[in-house]
């Protein structure tokens, strides 16, 4: 997930990505409207300011690199060895480097994020099931699943011929004794078992997991870090933290591999799964100068590189290609105050709305992003069944509206708001503190240290703050910017929308629960529970012996990813 600070966010997007805040010490910063020429009406201004982040683009990093990077879709690195077949004519010896920007902050499987650091942990650990390029569930470790009829109850059935990395069977009392730790742990997966009541292991094959409510995003989560296996003997060894005993298709190279800056990984040939892995080697770098990795790219020493948009013509050709991957995540400003205990002009409607209204979306889409997004003014992503069409232009850029539904809220003269900065906010700040003072709302961005950051914004010192979010589907999505933490740090409910929740998350029909989401995506955007601002693409350059498969509907970080050309 990625929002700036917050639990999953900050986890997902930051400690384990981008870091909210790339200085050592906490410093406030003032950025006031900018003086601009006289004559020009309000669309003419946001403009004019639009123009003015693109010095600073080149200095710190480009918009859709950095994103690209933050969910895990970044460029890939030099491997020692490029890509090459092996000597009896086919891909089997195929090797594959991927770059990140920043290292896995642990292997322990209650600390995995789903986003980039799961290039490595996915590798190392089996999931129970798994998510196909075009989004669909499919077995895994497990290969059936079936709830009862009341969906309280889900009976997972195991594969007979796994084994950990050692040598050991994968059973279902590993399956048991990793979610009951996931259970009692304080980490990424505790809020993601918040609904289960117990967890049996009936034979070694068979996993029996009780609900006290149905959880519609449960089996989704089973496809990323909630779904891993762990080894029980060794799980709670130092050893799990850097280098952990697990059932999936690699292996750490301990002797090549440097923690924290370079991640060598060998293919277990007695894999169940081997024949769908055709590298046998791939390397994890962290590199964190995109330019150098696009230099890396052009000199044929990488696979793939994220580019920025504007670049992606002047990287084509001598055996290069790009390929541009749409709404892989989103980009909005959650306003997180609705009771206005913070700030007290959030906790009226009207408020929220002109903020909405303030935004110059498509004019931050062309001018900051270069094209390479789409605006939108709801939250839910526009794969997923919770989308509307009907919802855009909901709020199409109008500060006269803004400024009228201020002064009918009782701020015709403004409010102060200040947000944390992130290097992913970095870049389009300067706007939005434009926009939202075109408008009389004085917006102060306070720098964050890292280490700060997750705190900052779970225990509610920021109103708003802004945000990316990978795209998920609804029943995933719904929990996380609603409910969880991170996305709700002042714990706000309302009793419409709880309701709407509630008959969402019982409904098992796939279709009925599909309206149901569409309800919850119209309150949330009628409301301006955010302030959405657009879904953001990916361009990759790839050499033509490489291919990324899908179309970012499953933008889940794995090897799974990339395959060989034909």
């Amino acid at each position: 997930m990625a929002i700036v600070t917050a639990r999953q966010s900050v986890v997902t997007f930051f400690q384990s990505r981008l870091s909210i805040g790339c200085r050592q010490r906490i410093v406030k910063m003032h950025q006031p409207p900018g003086v601009l020429p006289a004559g020009r009406n309000h669309r003419q201004r946001s403009l004019v300011v639009l123009k003015q982040p693109v010095n600073r683009l080149r200095r710190v990093l480009g918009v859709t690199v950095a994103v690209a990077l933050a969910i895990g879709l970044a460029g890939c690195a030099g491997s020692d060895t490029p890509a090459a077949e092996s000597d009896e004519g086919d891909n089997r010896s195929a090797t594959f480097s991927l770059a990140v920007q920043s290292p896995p902050r642990s292997l322990d499987p209650v600390d995995l994020d789903a986003g980039q650091q799961a290039f490595v942990w996915s590798s190392l650990y089996d999931t129970l099931l798994y998510r196909d390029e075009n989004g669909e569930i499919q077995p895994n470790a497990a290969t059936d699943w079936e709830y009862s009829e009341d969906g309280l109850t889900l009976t997972l059935t195991l594969r007979d011929d796994m084994t950990f990395s050692n040598g050991d069977p994968v059973d279902s009392e590993a399956v048991k004794a990793t979610l009951d730790r996931n259970m009692e742990r304080t980490g990424q997966q505790q809020e993601k078992m918040q609904y289960v009541s117990s967890i049996e292991a009936p034979d070694p094959q068979t996993v029996v997991i009780t609900f006290d409510a149905h959880d519609p995003a449960f089996l989704f989560n089973l496809t990323q870090d909630g779904g891993v296996i762990a080894h029980p003997e060794t799980v709670d060894d130092e050893r799990t933290t850097t280098n952990p005993i697990g059932s999936g298709p690699y292996t750490l190279n301990t002797d090549r591999t440097v923690n924290g800056s370079t991640y060598v990984l060998e293919r277990r040939d007695e894999y169940w799964n081997a024949e769908e892995y055709p590298f046998k080697t791939f390397t994890v770098k962290v590199l964190q100068d995109t330019t150098a990795a696009v230099n890396a790219l052009r000199s044929g020493q990488v696979d793939v590189a994220s580019v920025p948009a504007n670049q992606a013509a002047s990287v084509e050709g001598n055996g290069i290609r790009t390929q541009f991957v749409p709404s892989i995540s989103e980009a909005f400003i959650n306003l997180a105050d609705r009771d206005g205990t913070k700030v007290p002009a959030l906790g009226d409607v009207r408020v929220r709305q002109a903020i909405n209204y303030a935004m110059p979306r498509e004019e931050m889409v062309e001018q900051l992003l270069s094209g390479a997004g789409e605006p939108t003014e709801q939250i839910f992503s526009k794969k997923g069944s919770a989308y509307l069409e009907e919802l855009e232009g909901t709020y199409e850029y109008d500060p006269d509206k803004a400024r009228e539904l201020l002064a009918d809220a009782g701020y015709a003269d403004g409010f102060s708001l200040s947000m944390p900065s992130s290097p992913v906010s970095l870049n389009f700040e300067p706007t939005i503190t434009q926009a939202l003072g075109d408008v009389g709302i004085d917006v102060v961005w306070d720098a964050v240290p890292a280490g700060s950051a997750n705190a900052a914004v779970t225990t509610g010192e920021y109103a708003a703050y802004f945000a990316t979010s990978a795209s998920a589907p609804p029943e995933r999505e719904s929990t996380r910017q609603l409910q969880s933490a991170a996305q709700n740090p002042f714990n706000w409910s309302d009793p419409e929308l709880d309701a709407l929740i509630q008959a969402a998350n019982a409904e098992l029909d796939q279709d009925a629960r599909a309206e149901r989401y569409q309800d919850i995506n119209r309150y949330v955007t009628e409301n301006a529970l955010f302030a959405p601002l657009f879904y953001l693409g990916t361009t990759l350059a790839l050499k033509d012996s490489i291919e990324r498969v899908g179309d970012g509907t499953n933008n889940f970080s794995t090897i799974r990813l990339y395959t060989t050309a034909d």
